[in-house]
């Protein structure tokens, strides 16, 4: 005979509640490391090295309690203390598992060869950038035989407005995902300056691929093109740099044809079959 525990008195079992609660059982957490996370989020937010009070502030933790969890951190490696500054940052585990995910990313993977392939046979940079919180992240830089004089390497965020690579990274995606981004780097703008901005994303769109000349950083130039997925998402964006004169930003030069073809590569890469897992 099978015995069923009876439901506590005043609790109504119905075949509807009944999985909702072991669902709700099944995703309850640790509270602690939530709250330790909350020190991870914001260090990352700031994407610079950060001082105990500081990161305790950006966390909403009294700062004893803080130093409680960054040690733990620090031992798990995932936050390592510099013994001059006293500053935080990101350790070694938290390296690891960035570059898990990027290793995750086939479209990233598809790119790392073309990326390569493109510097060698142009003589110019080529960076890839992937979308971030704070707007398109080089995630990948390639840097180009003659010295080039601007400062470019992983982790920089590239400007919406001012940078080709942020100008294709707004054309191809949803306003919502851009805008909060735009208007933050530019508090001035006006709703004119929006609706001409919008003009410019729709002639990219269009074209398919973007320049910039002698901006945002004088005699150095670029070009940018979307790769996207067979869904018709943005996956990354992926940018020429080199010094103008140098480098040819005609719409139909070497280099754009070029560009152009790596970026239809990736794209057309990620369509096929298991493309994504590969």
């Amino acid at each position: 005979m099978t015995l069923m525990a009876r439901p506590r008195a005043g609790t109504a079992v119905t075949p509807a509640s009944a999985p909702a609660a072991r669902a709700d059982k099944a995703q309850r957490g640790i509270q602690s490391v939530e709250v330790g996370a909350r020190l991870l989020a914001a260090l990352a937010a700031a994407r610079v090295p950060m001082p105990l009070a500081a990161l305790a502030d950006a966390a909403q933790l009294a700062p004893a309690q803080a130093h409680a969890y960054l040690v733990s951190l620090a031992r798990l490696g995932l936050i390592k203390r510099d013994h001059l500054s006293g500053r935080y940052e990101p350790g070694p585990l938290s390296l690891r598992l960035g570059l898990l995910h990027l290793e995750q990313d086939a479209a990233w993977r598809a790119a790392l060869p073309r990326a390569d392939a493109l510097a060698q046979a142009l003589g110019c940079s080529v960076a890839i950038c992937l979308a971030g919180p704070q707007g398109p992240t080089i995630v990948r830089y390639v840097p180009a035989t003659a010295p080039l004089h601007v400062n470019l390497h992983v982790g920089t965020v590239m400007a919406l407005a001012a940078t080709a690579t942020g100008r294709v990274f707004c054309a191809f995606q949803p306003p919502a995902q851009w805008q909060p981004l735009w208007q933050a780097q530019q508090p001035e703008a006006t709703a004119a300056d929006l609706a001409a901005f919008g003009a410019r994303l729709a002639e990219i769109r269009a074209r398919g691929i973007e320049r910039s000349i002698d901006a945002p950083s004088p005699a150095v130039s670029s070009l940018s093109v979307p790769v996207l997925d067979g869904a018709g998402a943005l996956r990354l964006v992926l940018t020429l740099v080199g010094s103008t004169g140098a480098i040819d930003v005609d719409w139909h030069g070497a280099a754009a044809r070029a560009l152009l073809s790596a970026g239809a590569e990736i794209g057309a890469a990620l369509r096929e079959p298991d493309g994504e897992q590969a």
